[in-house]
């Protein structure tokens, strides 16, 4: 089966920038393509604004009737609206995925990874009704390293969803793939788990290790991920670490 109508839903512009190169350097026509970003989502709202890439803002709950008219395929790349049943039952949907399915299954897969020592990778997978559930299509493994914060390991995933999209674009457009299913259900992180390991427990008793694989996990860029209350005012004070090697050694 050729897929001729491709809508690209995406909340990581980077992200959408590599995926037309890869299949520009396939030489395949880009006039196939629709993209869609999240419709309460500003910040890539701005980005594709500002970028060279076309997109319109959807709301998948509500327009999935016209997305199902209109498409033949949907692959979410890094969308952060759930598909409703409705869609992934009428039309073929592909999920890009920022973990090792069934590993930390749902929010930032690196994060936990750091946390839990479950392995980390990229995923491409068929999506059913659950969330990162599917057949997975390709996947491969990549490293975490004592030095990582989860922004270093975020890139290393990225760079691996671009090798898996390389290699399997062409089979996934054509429909012309194969499938595993994972081997357990592994396991479900949800936002407010996410949530939760930002609140640090100031009078919690842990290893050092474990506090800074915790501080490494919530560590990523600018954003201001891990915090405590100040006792005197209230105030949330943020916390995050840095990480060198000595390159001497």
């Amino acid at each position: 089966m050729d897929f001729r109508n491709t809508l690209i839903i995406s909340d990581n512009f980077q992200l959408c920038e590599k995926f037309i190169e890869v299949v520009l350097s396939k030489n395949l026509s880009l006039s196939n393509f629709a993209f869609a970003y999240s419709y309460n989502n500003p910040k890539i709202s701005d980005a594709f604004i500002k970028g060279n890439i076309k997109a319109f803002p959807i709301n998948v709950k509500l327009d999935y009737p016209s997305i199902i008219e209109k498409y033949d395929l949907v692959i979410s790349a890094h969308c952060k609206q759930l598909f409703p049943a409705e869609l992934v039952k009428a039309v073929k949907c592909i999920n890009i995925h920022p973990g090792l399915n069934p590993h930390n299954r749902g929010w930032f897969p690196q994060v936990f990874s750091i946390v839990n020592k479950l392995p980390l990778g990229a995923t491409i997978h068929e999506i059913d009704e659950d969330l990162d559930h599917g057949a997975i299509i390709a996947q491969k493994e990549v490293p975490v390293y004592s030095f990582d914060t989860s922004l270093s390991a975020y890139n290393r995933v990225q760079a691996a969803e671009i090798a898996l999209l390389n290699t399997h674009i062409e089979s996934i457009l054509s429909g012309q793939y194969s499938t595993i299913q994972a081997n357990s259900e592994g396991n479900l992180n949800l936002m407010k788990d996410f949530n939760a390991l930002c609140k640090l427990e100031i009078e919690k008793q842990q290893t050092i290790g474990e506090t800074i694989d915790l501080l490494r996990a919530l560590t990523h860029g600018e954003y201001k991920n891990a915090y405590f209350f100040d006792p005197n005012s209230g105030k949330r004070i943020f916390v995050s670490i840095s990480l060198e090697t000595d390159e001497q050694n």
